[in-house]
């Protein structure tokens, strides 16, 4: 189980707006707490998706020769 922190507050119209402690940058928003908090998981499995993705790829490199 993974523990996962947050910071939030209440935005314009009674919204909650917050973001995952680890990534202060992706902000989302719920009506209340337990949406927000639903929100807030859904950004980490994005994260999650990203980084197994990421570590998928097999990166390859090539040359590009050019005349002038």
């Amino acid at each position: 189980m993974t523990e996962l922190q947050y910071s939030y507050w209440e935005g314009e119209g009674g919204w909650l707006v917050g973001y995952l402690n680890d990534y202060p940058d992706q902000w989302t928003q719920g009506k209340d707490i337990a949406e927000l908090e639903e929100m807030l998981f859904d950004l980490y499995e994005n994260f999650r998706e990203e980084a197994k993705r990421k570590k998928e790829r097999v990166m390859k490199s090539g040359k590009l020769l050019v005349t002038a």
